[in-house]
C-alpha cells in the first residue's frame, strides 16, 4: 500500500504542474492588460492568481517531499510536508490580500474612478475558460489518485473561474462611465483572497495540531463494532499525515480467545478500515472484556 501511495503522489504532481502553468499564463495576462486597460479589478485578480502560483508551487514541493520514505528522524515518513507547505502558502496569500485591499480602498478614497478599457473584461472571460479547464482536469485526477490536497487545489481552480467571471462583469459594467465599480470589484477580490488564506490556515493548523473530524471517527467506530468478535470499542484516536489517516484503536474481546484468534480479528479490523475508508495505517490494541 505504501508503494501504491507513492505512485499516486507522483501522478498528483502533474495536476500541480498544470495549475502552475495555467496560473502563470492568466496572472501575466491580467497584470499586463490590467495596467494597460487601467483596471484595478483585473490587477487585483492578477495578484490573486499570483498567490495561486505560490500555492501550487507549495503543493508541488509538498507532494515531492511527501514521497521521501521514512528515516531515522521521521519514523512516520514525510507526509506532513504538504500541510507545512499549505501553512506557508496561507501566510503569503494573507500578505498579498492585505496589500490588494489597502491599494483598492486607497483608490476609492482618492477617487481614482477612471473607466477601464473593455479589453480587461475579455481577458477576464478568457482566463475563466482556462481555469475551468484546469479545474475539470484536476478534479478528475484527484478522484483517480485519491488526493485531498489536489482536490482542494481543484476547488481553488473553480473559485478562480468564478472570480474571473465576476471581474469581467464588473469591468464591463465599469466601462460605461461607472469607474467606481472597478474599484469595488477589486475590494471584493481582495476579501476573497483573505478568506481563502484564512481557510487554508485554519485547515493546516487543524491537521498539524493532530485535529481530526469526530464524524469520521464515529464512522470508523460503527464499522468496527459490527465485527462479531469485538465486544466494544474502548477508544479510537486519529491523526492525519498529509492525506494519509493513522488510527489507534483499543477494542475489547472475550478473554478466552487465543492470541492467534485475537490477532486475526485485529487484522480484520485493519483490512476493513483500509478497504472501506482508505485508512493508511491502524494500530489495534486488544483488551479482555469484563
Amino acid at each position: 500500500m505504501v508503494n501504491n501511495r507513492y505512485e499516486q503522489l507522483k501522478k498528483a504532481e502533474l495536476g500541480a504542474i498544470i495549475s502552475i502553468a495555467a496560473y502563470i499564463l492568466v496572472s501575466a495576462m491580467k497584470l499586463i492588460v490590467g495596467n494597460m486597460a487601467n483596471s484595478e479589478a483585473l490587477r487585483a485578480d492578477g495578484l490573486n492568481n499570483f498567490t495561486d502560483i505560490l500555492a501550487s508551487v507549495a503543493v508541488l514541493i509538498g507532494l515531492h517531499i511527501s514521497q521521501k520514505p521514512a528515516d531515522a528522524e521521521h519514523r512516520y515518513g514525510h507526509w506532513k510536508a504538504e500541510n507545512v507547505a499549505s501553512l506557508v502558502t496561507s501566510f503569503i496569500m494573507l500578505l498579498v490580500g492585505l496589500q490588494v485591499l489597502y491599494s483598492s480602498i486607497l483608490s476609492v478614497i482618492n477617487k481614482k474612478m477612471e473607466s477601464p478599457d473593455i479589453t480587461a473584461a475579455i481577458v477576464g472571460l478568457v482566463s475563466a475558460v482556462i481555469m475551468y479547464g484546469v479545474y475539470f482536469f484536476n478534479k478528475r485526477l484527484s478522484e483517480e489518485v485519491k488526493s485531498p490536497g489536489l482536490l482542494a487545489a481543484a476547488k481553488d481552480n473553480r473559485s478562480d473561474t468564478w472570480t474571473s467571471i465576476g471581474t469581467a462583469i464588473a469591468v464591463f459594467a465599469a466601462s460605461f462611465n461607472l469607474g467606481w465599480l472597478d474599484s469595488v470589484a477589486a475590494i471584493v477580490v481582495a476579501l476573497l483572497i483573505l478568506k481563502t488564506a484564512i481557510d487554508i490556515f485554519k485547515e493546516s493548523v487543524f491537521t498539524l495540531s493532530d485535529g481530526f473530524d469526530q464524524e469520521e471517527l464515529d464512522q470508523f467506530n460503527e464499522a468496527i463494532r459490527h465485527i462479531q468478535q469485538v465486544q466494544s470499542v474502548k477508544n479510537i484516536k486519529g491523526r492525519s499525515y498529509g492525506s494519509n489517516i493513522y488510527l489507534d484503536v483499543t477494542v475489547t474481546m472475550r478473554p478466552e480467545l487465543t492470541v492467534k484468534e485475537s490477532h486475526d480479528v485485529a487484522d480484520q479490523i485493519e483490512n476493513l478500515l483500509r478497504d472501506k475508508f482508505q485508512v493508511f495505517e491502524t494500530d489495534v490494541h486488544v483488551e479482555p472484556s469484563e
